[in-house]
Order: structure tokens, then sequence, then C-alpha cells
């Protein structure tokens, strides 16, 4: 008989994998396997450790497809990896199986309209930058202020610390640091 074996992913150590986990459960998942790394990252100890235990017709689960892959080429690539061994995938969000042809083509539709989803925004961020590129809207970090920089270093000079420099001007104290190091 074909196992449920649960996958979750965050990105960062800040942010919870027990919602996932909890979910994986609920479908029945007999064992979760965990990564704590960014989507962009291909390397993930914790897939290749479910890849490597999975049988076959064991059955792969992921709480939403972006926990698998980020790109609808990595998804397909990962899907076909899963095909060579044997393994299904079954998505809850999307509610995709691809034990079943209908399945399958579902989650190849699905993977697109993501994708898309993603280039949009990309779109609209690279517009909105453009449109504000031409209001003359500076973006990035904010310019620094050189009086302030300049009491700061005055204030170093006259026996303050660095940190008590930045503080009373209200600078960063890497930035004071910074421009002491580039003064030496």
């Amino acid at each position: 008989m074909a196992d449920i074996l649960g996958y979750a992913r965050v990105s960062t150590g800040q942010q919870d994998l027990s919602g996932q986990r909890e979910r994986l459960k609920e479908a029945g998942a007999i064992k979760i396997f965990e990564d704590v790394i960014s989507g962009k990252i291909s390397d993930r100890p914790g897939l290749e450790d479910l890849i490597a235990y999975a049988r076959k017709d064991d059955l792969l689960c992921v709480v939403r497809l972006d926990r698998l892959g980020r790109s609808l080429k990595e998804l397909l690539e990962i899907v076909a990896r899963l095909k060579d061994c044997q393994i299904d995938l079954m998505s809850l969000e999307e509610k995709i199986d691809t034990s079943s042809a209908a399945g399958e083509l579902v989650f190849h539709v699905c993977g697109s309209i993501a994708q898309f989803e993603r280039r949009l925004i990309i779109d609209r961020t690279k517009d909105g930058i453009h449109a504000a590129r031409l209001r003359g809207t500076h973006l990035g970090r904010p310019m620094l202020d050189k009086d302030k920089l300049d009491a700061a270093l005055k204030l170093v000079e006259s026996g303050f610390s660095p940190t008590q420099a930045a503080k009373q001007v209200q600078l960063g104290r890497s930035t004071v640091y910074r421009e002491l190091k580039i003064k030496k």
C-alpha cells in the first residue's frame, strides 16, 4: 500500500512550519520532511531525503505548489523526477493529485497560471519603478544627510563613542563606523 509523505518548506527560520505540518498530518502524511531554506536555492536536503525514503507509488504531499518550487520550470523538473521514481504528487491547496491523468493536466495548468501571475507582478513592479523615476522619485536608500554625518564625526572627535554619536544625530551606527573607517 502506498504511503503519503509530507514535505514542508519555509524560507527563513523566523517562519513557522507548524501550520504546514498540521495540514499534512490531516491529509494522512505518515512522515513529514522539512526544509528551512529559500525557494531560490535548489539544493533541498529535506526533499532529497523524502525522495530517497519514498517507495514506488508513494505520494509526496505539499500544502501548496510554491512550497515545492518557485517556477514552472522547477516544478516540472521536480515532478518529472518524481515520475521517474514512480512517486506521485498531491497539493492540498490546489487540489491536485498527479496519480491520475486529469490531475497531471490540472497540475500543468495551475503551474502555468502561477508563473503567469509571477510575471505580471514583475512587470507591474518594473512599470511602477519606471513611473517613479519619471516623477523624479529617488529609489533605494535615502540620501545620506551630510550635515548629520559631519555632526556625528565631530561628536566622535570630542570624545563620544560612535554609537553615542550616531544615536545623538539619528544616524545608523554602522554608517558612522563606516565613515570613520573611510576617514582613516
